[in-house]
């Protein structure tokens, strides 16, 4: 287990790396400048400074190599088209906001998903079985932008409901209404994935011999479902977790926009559209960074889940998962 998380800390940085350097490469070959259309008005010795101070005017290897020696001291810069505003503190700041929406809504889409999906197998070709389908259908089809207008049609408003805005106040209870329709929004194609996956995978353990064993042995239909069917079910739902908490997490950012939300989903949206390199490429790579921990995260809970499954590094397929 150590040598395997060694070894995937290390490919992790490797990644990091080839993030890093192809995202540098594609925000400078977009049209513009952070500085271009800003400075059409000031004197040209007022702009040469500005450019300077930001490095602008240095050659491409250069300002790379300064980002990446900044990186790894821990320093992801200086926004360049908000002068003082640090990566560092926007992260600090706004990434609580985007971490509690996004596993607010990785919870609810976990809950609803698992529990939609054990009663459609247990109701298989019923008008629950066949409401469940439609919904993870629904779900699937919907872009989670189209959901957000949706939502903020038919409920926003309603019940004391806020359509847009983000609490000032710290305390979770208080601010815990603000966050209702971005978290519907957000889940509801998590709700279905895991209701698709969850129904697929109880109706494959149900048909399985030591299920049938347990059966003959007199043990109990609930006993048969707590300890059998769904442990060796859930582990379908598992594999799709930990990309789906990073993606949730990291993919907030147009519902953020719709909802006006200060997350970091919304200053990588403003940044992207104000060519801020510093900002674009520190959140892409720290946006990369929460995905590939998630993965780890993933294997790790595997083998908490399923005492069976062992990482085994020295497998001829190295960091595949395989049973003892």
């Amino acid at each position: 287990m150590i040598k395997y998380v060694i070894k995937r800390i290390s490919i992790m940085f490797v990644t990091l790396f080839i993030i890093s350097t192809l995202t540098f490469i594609l925000v400078n070959l977009i049209p513009g400048d952070p500085i271009g259309n800003r400075a059409k008005m000031l004197p040209p010795d007022v702009e040469q400074a500005i450019r300077k101070k930001y490095k602008l005017d240095e050659p491409l290897y250069k300002r790379y190599g300064t980002f990446l020696y900044n990186l790894v001291r821990g320093d992801m810069g200086e926004s360049i088209t908000m002068p003082g505003v640090k990566v560092n503190d926007m992260i600090k700041n706004e990434f609580p906001v985007s971490a509690r929406l996004g596993l607010q809504a990785v919870l609810l889409g976990l809950m609803a998903g698992l529990f939609l999906g054990i009663i459609a197998a247990f109701n298989r070709s019923t008008w629950v079985d066949y409401l469940v389908i439609f919904i993870a259908l629904v779900g699937i089809s919907i872009p989670g932008f189209v959901m957000a207008i949706l939502i903020q049609q038919f409920i926003g408003g309603k019940m004391g409901i806020p359509i847009v805005g983000w609490p000032s106040s710290t305390s979770w209870l208080s601010g815990f209404k603000y966050t209702i329709l971005p978290t519907i929004a957000l889940c509801f194609s998590g709700i279905a994935s895991n209701a698709r996956f969850m129904r697929t995978s109880v109706l494959d353990v149900v048909n399985q011999d030591y299920i049938l064993t347990a059966k003959s042995k007199g043990i109990g239909k609930t006993a048969i479902t707590y300890k059998h069917i769904l442990r060796n079910a859930i582990m379908p739902v598992v594999t799709i977790l930990g990309p789906r908490i990073a993606g949730i997490i990291t993919g907030t950012m147009v519902i953020e926009s719709i909802f006006a939300i200060p997350g970091l989903g919304r200053e990588l949206i403003m940044a992207i559209g104000n060519r801020d390199y510093t900002v674009v490429m520190s959140l892409t790579v720290f946006f990369a960074f929460l995905y590939i921990v998630s993965l780890l995260l993933v294997d790790i809970a595997y083998v908490i889940i399923d005492p069976r499954i062992k990482l085994d590094i020295n497998n001829k397929k190295e960091g595949k998962k395989c049973l003892s």
